[in-house]
């Protein structure tokens, strides 16, 4: 087993969690220091006389950058050893560390996450960050993770050329690859952990506005992807629409034909881009894609009716109002129901 740690001007509480690893575990452990800089090359010094491996950066990356260094170096000279990265400012105790250990299988592709409860102790930047993130994070996915920032998490071996492979430098690294596990077939097991914060957490280097923004990006992205498909499927089935109801002179055709075609549009480009689902068979999400188009088209024909008919609505404001109403439930639909990917 190796203990990485990616460490940027640690305080000597670094040095704490190295003596107790020591001294209750047989464990590899490998820093990353990055870019902490000359005023901190004595606490370096003295990790590798404990007998740790120190990689450097020159200047500071950020911690993503940090991590997927240390999982290169160990990709190269790892002898099959799995993972547990943890954290140097004493957030994570030696205890919790053994435990998200124990819980890597090594013949699975999953990753452990140690998650933390989040009370009215925890500090206001920590608990902002975390339930933000948590709950765009589930409403992007539809997968519930109560701590998406978590710094304590197992990976087994076999799993760092995925590791290597994900974007992100900073902050945002470690969201991304929680966000991306389920498009590659990932599973993520969560392992509850202590939740410590020393000092009102003071040593983080985590800025609750600008990292907590960088950190959702990955999110925001998704819902704009998502945004994007739906925007130009409505275009398509908008204008196709009138096209349609002018030549033959019927509602009903104008509606359906005009979701026929609108609806093959979004759903290859839900199912590739957005939902990233390429790996379920169209046998398997095409059946299930369709038959909710067919029953949101007779909705949205009905609905479409009864406020031009019943409520007098003007045709093209009437489209607009269906169109915004089915575009929140669409969306739970596909995430929940269409797109819905199989855990390992």
């Amino acid at each position: 087993m190796t203990v990485l740690i990616p460490s940027y001007e640690p305080a000597n509480r670094l040095l704490d969690l190295i003596k107790e690893l020591r001294i209750k575990t047989d464990y590899n452990i490998l820093i990353v220091d990055d870019g902490s800089g000359g005023n901190y090359r004595d606490i370096f010094k003295s990790a590798e006389d404990s007998g740790c491996i120190v990689l450097t950066h020159e200047i500071n990356q950020g911690k993503g950058a940090a991590l997927k260094t240390g999982f290169a170096y160990l990709r190269e000279n790892n002898l099959g050893e799995n993972i547990v990265c943890a954290d140097s400012d004493g957030q994570h105790c030696v205890e919790d560390i053994i435990k998200i250990a124990a819980e890597i299988n090594g013949e699975k592709d999953e990753m452990v996450l140690g998650v933390r409860s989040f009370d009215n102790k925890t500090p206001f930047k920590s608990r902002f960050g975390n339930r933000i993130s948590a709950f765009l994070f589930t409403a992007a996915s539809g997968t519930a993770l109560s701590d998406t920032q978590t710094g304590l998490r197992g990976y087994p071996f076999s799993m760092l050329d995925w590791l290597i492979s994900k974007k992100g430098n900073r902050f945002e690294y470690e969201l991304n690859l929680l966000l991306e596990a389920g498009s590659s077939g990932i599973a993520i097991k969560q392992i509850g952990i202590q939740t410590i914060y020393e000092n009102q957490n003071k040593g983080t280097h985590f800025r609750p506005f600008l990292d907590s923004a960088r950190v959702l990006a990955p999110v925001f992205k998704f819902f704009a992807k998502y945004g994007a498909s739906s925007f130009t499927a409505f275009i398509i089935d908008f204008f196709l629409l009138f096209l349609i109801e002018y030549w033959t002179g019927s509602r009903f055709f104008g509606v359906v034909l005009a979701r026929i075609i609108s609806s093959a549009y979004n759903y290859s480009v839900n199912r590739i881009i957005v939902f990233k689902a390429s790996r379920i068979p169209k046998k398997q999400s095409a059946p299930k894609y369709f038959s909710f188009v067919a029953v949101i088209m007779f909705l949205n024909y009905f609905l479409l009716s009864f406020l031009c008919d019943i409520v007098k609505m003007p045709e093209t404001g009437a489209k607009i109002l269906t169109e915004m109403i089915f575009f929140i439930i669409s969306y739970t639909v596909q995430r929940l129901f269409v797109f819905k990917k199989r855990k390992a």
